[in-house]
């Protein structure tokens, strides 16, 4: 799912043809990602790839989405560093429950393990 910037002129590489669509705004993007998301993965990324964790997440807390809907986060190190979880359930803007239940792993196998098991 590509967005038209002007730094970037075309989707990931390793997407298919058919499966290769690409937006211009970034509401209809994140739109379509989560319509029919039943999990989320995300890799190591810059603020657009928060802003999409973030939006993801706040749709789950508010009750727009799925409240169990699964979120892996790959790269443990990357994530757990990068933003201070603890620190926001420690002020009281996230619930422990909303930290407890994203999935941070370094392994595709325990990622695919989490997400088979959650979507049973």
């Amino acid at each position: 799912m590509g967005i038209s910037l002007p730094f970037e002129n075309k989707v990931n590489k390793y997407v298919t043809d058919d499966l290769a669509f690409q937006f211009h705004y970034f509401f209809t993007r994140k739109f379509w990602m989560v319509y029919h998301c039943q999990a989320l993965v995300v890799a190591p990324g810059g603020v657009g790839t928060m802003d999409e964790l973030f939006e993801v997440l706040t749709l789950k807390q508010t009750g727009k989405v799925q409240k169990d809907l699964p979120v892996v986060l790959l790269g443990e190190t990357y994530w757990r560093t990068i933003i201070n979880w603890q620190a926001l359930v420690d002020h009281g803007v996230v619930a422990a429950k909303d930290y407890s239940d994203l999935f941070f792993t370094d392994s595709a196998e325990d990622a695919f393990r989490f997400l088979t098991q959650k979507l049973q």
